[in-house]
């Protein structure tokens, strides 16, 4: 399973590293079609670059913040900066085209062909955050899972018992999945990961949870006078 997980992480590492090279050239024709629609449209050619970077600069933040508040409740806000900053930038760059563009070239040709820029921007930026937080958590994960399989067993005293408790790969399976579920996982695919049964992976967290909520209400009644 750790031989299948470093491949599913070096391809993740190439591609982030794809995408990067094909959102800075998006970036790139993006933003020399703006700066020169502002130049055009009356802001000085020394403040002209500073409008695409306004623009552009809002699509990259708003795809950032939507991916780390997904599933909260103040997601909206990102999200609205998002669809507001990538509506501005694609008209922005259709009308840059038909302004810009040769007599003998069709007008909503133009316009297509300049969106594509400002379009996978955005797509570009969303799938680089999810490619780069997915390896984050899958190195961390095969770190711990490293940790826990080198870690010494403490050494018993003449005539200890060794204390029951649970099996190793099972307690290190159990670890990974709570990891995985903090960094948004669904059980199936927790389930899929570990090569286990989703219900297994379910019994885990119901577990934890009961055992939770058992432990606070003995808190309240040791507290309570």
């Amino acid at each position: 399973m750790m031989r299948e997980s470093d491949g599913r992480r070096w391809a993740a590492m190439t591609a982030v590293a794809g995408t990067v090279f094909i959102g800075a050239g998006a970036f790139w024709l993006s933003f020399t079609s703006l700066a020169d629609l502002a130049a055009r449209s009356g802001i000085g050619s020394g403040q002209a670059w500073a409008w695409p970077l306004i623009v552009d600069g809002i699509i990259v933040v708003a795809t950032v913040a939507v991916v780390a508040l997904a599933g909260q409740g103040s997601a909206w806000y990102p999200w609205a900066l998002l669809g507001g900053g990538a509506l501005v930038s694609v008209t922005a760059n259709a009308i840059h085209a038909v302004v810009a563009a040769d007599a003998d070239v069709p007008r909503m040709l133009a316009a297509s062909v300049a969106a594509v820029p400002p379009v996978v921007l955005l797509a570009i930026t969303h799938l680089t955050v999810i490619l780069a937080r997915t390896t984050d958590v899958e190195s961390a994960a095969a770190a711990s899972l490293s940790t826990n399989a080198v870690e010494p067993m403490p050494e018993l005293s003449s005539g200890e018992e060794e204390p029951t408790r649970l099996d190793d790969g099972v307690a290190d399976r159990r670890a990974l999945g709570w990891e995985l579920r903090e960094a948004g996982w669904s059980n199936k695919r927790i389930a899929r990961e570990l090569g286990v049964h989703p219900s297994t992976v379910g019994r885990w967290f119901a577990v934890a949870h009961l055992t939770d909520t058992t432990d606070t209400a003995d808190e309240r009644e040791e507290t309570t006078p």
